[in-house]
C-alpha cells in the first residue's frame, strides 16, 4: 500500500465515521455513554474476531503480556475520549458537533510536541486553517451554556490524539488487525466495568427501543469494525498529524448527511455563510496535508 491508498483508505474511514451524527441522535439522552461504549466495542470486536482469529492468537504469543498491556492502555484511552465525546456533543446541535469534532487537528501537534515528536510546518499551517474554520463556524452562535459541553469535548480531544499517535506506533510493530481487535474489545470491557460501578441495573436502567439496537447495530458495524480494519492497515503508511487532518473531512460528509436526512431523525443543517466558510477553511487545512503525499512511492 502507497501513501496515496493509504490517504483513500482514511477518507473511507471518515466516510464511516461520519454516521455518528445519526447514531447519536437515534440514542436517547438517557441511555448512558459507556453503554454505547460497551456494546459498540464488543460487538464491533467480535464482527472483526470472527475472520481474524488465528491472526490474533499469533500476534498475542508474539507480542506477550508487553503487547497486550500496550493495547489495554490505549483501549482505555479510547474508552474515555469515546465517553467525553458522546457526553460534549450533547450540548451542541449537529453543524456545531462537526466542526467541534475538528478540534482534534488544533490539537494534535501540541500532543506531538509534548511526545517529543517532530511537528513539519506543513502541519502548522493545517492547524491554522481549521483553527481558523472552527472559530468562523462556531463563535458567532456560542452560547455560555455550551462552555461545559465544550470543555468535555476539548479533552477528549485531546486524549484522542495522544491515541492516535500511540496507535501509529503500535500498528508499525505488531499486526495491525490483532490490534484494531484487541483495542475494541478491551474497550468495550472497562466500559462494561464502568457502567457496572455507575449502575449495576445495566440495561434495566433505561427503555431497550428498536431505534436504539438499530443505532447500536449500524455503529458497530460501519464506525467500529469495517473502519477499524481499514484505519489500522492504513494508518501505518501515514504520520498521526496527517491522519488526524485526513480525519476532519469528516466535517464535510457530516454536512452532507445533515442535509440530506430527514429532520425527523437529526436537526437539519442550515447551510450559512459562515458555514460554508468555516467548512472550506477545515478542508483547505486537511489538503494541506494531503497534497504532499508522493503517490508513485512506497512506503516502507
Amino acid at each position: 500500500m502507497n501513501r496515496l491508498q493509504a490517504n483513500l483508505c482514511l477518507v473511507c474511514v471518515t466516510l464511516c465515521w461520519s454516521t455518528e451524527v445519526i447514531v447519536y441522535a437515534c440514542i436517547p439522552a438517557g441511555v448512558p455513554s459507556y453503554a454505547t461504549v460497551c456494546v459498540t466495542s464488543l460487538a464491533g470486536a467480535a464482527l472483526m474476531c470472527l475472520p481474524f482469529f488465528r491472526r490474533v492468537v499469533s500476534a498475542l504469543r508474539e507480542g506477550g503480556f508487553r503487547f497486550v498491556l500496550s493495547v489495554l492502555g490505549l483501549a482505555i484511552l479510547n474508552a474515555v475520549y469515546s465517553m467525553h465525546f458522546i457526553i460534549g456533543q450533547r450540548e451542541f446541535d449537529t453543524t456545531e458537533n462537526a466542526f467541534v469534532a475538528c478540534m482534534g487537528v488544533v490539537v494534535m501537534p501540541f500532543v506531538m510536541m509534548a511526545m517529543r515528536r517532530r511537528v513539519a510546518v506543513q502541519t502548522w499551517i493545517s492547524v491554522a486553517l481549521v483553527g481558523i474554520g472552527i472559530v468562523l463556524a462556531l463563535v458567532p452562535s456560542f452560547r455560555a451554556t455550551q462552555t461545559r459541553g465544550l470543555v468535555v469535548t476539548g479533552v477528549g480531544c485531546v486524549l484522542y490524539a495522544v491515541s492516535v499517535v500511540v496507535l501509529a506506533d503500535l500498528v508499525r510493530n505488531h499486526d495491525p488487525v490483532a490490534v484494531g481487535v484487541l483495542r475494541k474489545g478491551f474497550m468495550g470491557i472497562f466500559a462494561l466495568v464502568s457502567w457496572i460501578a455507575a449502575d449495576p441495573r445495566l440495561f434495566s436502567g433505561f427503555e431497550v427501543s428498536t431505534a436504539l439496537i438499530s443505532a447500536w447495530a449500524v455503529y458497530a458495524y460501519f464506525a467500529v469494525a469495517f473502519a477499524q480494519v481499514l484505519n489500522v492497515f492504513a494508518i501505518r503508511r501515514v504520520p498521526a498529524d496527517d491522519a488526524t487532518a485526513i480525519y476532519s473531512l469528516k466535517l464535510v460528509f457530516t454536512l452532507i448527511i445533515g442535509l440530506i436526512v430527514p429532520a425527523g431523525i437529526i436537526t437539519r443543517i442550515e447551510l450559512t455563510p459562515r458555514v460554508i466558510v468555516g467548512a472550506a477553511f477545515v478542508v483547505a487545512g486537511s489538503l494541506a496535508k494531503m497534497i504532499d503525499f508522493g503517490a508513485g512511492k512506497k512506503s516502507r
